[in-house]
């Protein structure tokens, strides 16, 4: 495979390419974004696809792939072809449905459909039978739906694997190489990557390929601090407790090695009193955008995950790591520790060591030790809670609707509510821990939009 590497300062030279034509074409959907002018990675993607079929882009997580990645496939579509003519594949449901939601921000009027493991087959068909511009999917859902006639791959000319490394970490080769087998009319390709890759698979079809390194074209400040806790029990449980209520009202992520662990762990600190969700990929997919939405909008505080957590996940800034299990390579520990101290913000990772325990060689060895109280205090509950309306995008419900509801009939100030989030069929939405008791009651037998409304706290 032979590679045109540009990097960073390579890249500088065509800035007037990029303050004359991307601004200017795309300004009023990147306003929708909150994007006023693209960065040096965007530009060149954007410039790259353009001028090369193969492209392989690294960057790290955090630095705006998603844009990166679709505003060149922005450029290919054409309005009112009525057939697909790109494919966007995603390693996990989570990121599926984020690139799905950045693109819909963009307000482009192209259609765009989404699927993935976990939801309705029949929606999704059903949503196919008029195809999209764009379709997200995960590669085992997408080839659902071609052995089902579902997906006519001719019409296909521009593909993108997103996460392309976390692809073949899960063990998604087999079935990628199946998708690319059938996408016969794919002149544009674009993979990216957080982390760099040696040689790419022969069944990408790649045989030269232009990569845009942006993993270390522009060095970050660090702002992130890891320190050790020794834990003297073979068992961290203990540990992790005294820790978790030392934090207070932090933000954390614990990070374990095995979904039964996280269970684990997050039943033994439920039960001594500390609010907690769990994460991993044996969940349900509703269960995993309830978890998710929970943690976004402050109705939890602390995520036990496994390291499906670590990357492809739109989740604020944490003040916190922790490392229960020590991670199983390099790469595992670099991805947890990098959702902390993102964009500038200072963070601390902490590594719960039992005493059998040798840290991994890319682990310091003289982390500075944490110490730990003697008596714990448990952390006060999270000041949201969330709640579940039965009303989605499909009844014409959106978020305007919702503050009103919640005002006029909930009788709560606008202030009270949190942030909301509007699905295809239902809705969620953080009110105030201390008004959910007689706002549920306020709410009972209420309509929405002229249609009964049931609501639940989750």
């Amino acid at each position: 495979m032979r590679c045109l590497y540009l990097t960073h300062y390579a890249l500088s030279v065509p800035d007037p390419f990029y303050s004359i034509f991307a601004p200017m074409k795309h300004a009023t959907s990147l306003q929708h974004l909150g994007i006023t002018q693209l960065n040096d990675m965007q530009q060149a993607a954007l410039e790259a696809l353009h001028q090369h079929d193969n492209v392989m882009l690294l960057s790290p997580t955090g630095s705006g792939k998603t844009v990166g990645f679709l505003l060149p496939l922005l450029e290919r579509l054409q309005p009112n072809t009525g057939k697909i003519q790109a494919l966007i594949l995603a390693p996990s449901r989570e990121l599926a449905l984020q690139i799905d939601e950045v693109f819909r921000r963009l307000r482009t009027g192209h259609k765009v459909t989404c699927c993935y493991g976990g939801h309705d087959m029949k929606v999704e068909s059903n949503n196919l039978i008029e195809p999209p511009a764009l379709l997200i999917a995960t590669p085992g859902r997408v080839l659902d739906h071609i052995a089902r006639g579902n997906v006519d791959t001719r019409s296909i000319t521009a593909l993108v694997i997103d996460e392309f490394d976390k692809c073949l970490d899960m063990g998604f080769a087999d079935e990628m190489a199946d998708i690319l087998n059938q996408l016969p009319n794919v002149r544009k390709r674009m993979l990216t990557s957080a982390t760099r890759i040696d040689e790419l698979p022969m069944f990408t079809g790649i045989k030269q390929v232009t990569t845009l390194d942006y993993l270390e074209a522009t060095p970050v400040e660090s702002h992130l601090e890891v320190r050790r806790v020794n834990a003297w029990q073979a068992d961290k449980l203990d540990t992790l407790l005294s820790l978790v209520c030392k934090l207070g009202e932090q933000s954390m992520l614990i990070f374990l090695n095995h979904r039964e662990a996280v269970e684990r762990v997050s039943t033994f600190l439920t039960e001594h009193g500390v609010v907690t969700d769990f994460f991993h990929g044996g969940l349900e997919q509703r269960d995993r955008e309830s978890t998710l939405t929970h943690f976004r909008n402050g109705s939890c505080r602390i995520l036990i995950c496994t390291d499906l957590a670590a990357r492809g996940l739109d989740i604020p800034n944490i003040d916190a790591v922790i490392h229960y299990h020590l991670p199983v390579n390099e790469e595992a520990y670099t991805h947890r520790n990098g959702r902390t101290a993102r964009m500038h913000a200072s963070g601390v990772a902490y590594v719960i060591v039992a005493t059998d325990e040798l840290l991994p060689d890319f682990i310091p060895d003289d982390l500075h030790f944490e110490s730990l109280p003697d008596a714990i205090v448990l952390p006060p509950q999270p000041q949201w809670v969330t709640l579940r309306i039965n009303k989605g995008k499909k009844d014409k419900v959106n978020k305007v609707d919702i503050v009103g509801f919640l005002c006029q009939k909930g009788k709560i100030d606008k202030a009270d509510i949190g942030l909301i989030d509007v699905k295809d069929m239902f809705a969620y939405v953080a009110v105030k821990r201390s008004l959910v008791d007689d706002l549920m009651k306020h709410l009972k037998g209420e309509k929405l939009k002229g249609r009964s409304a049931n609501v639940f706290v989750v």
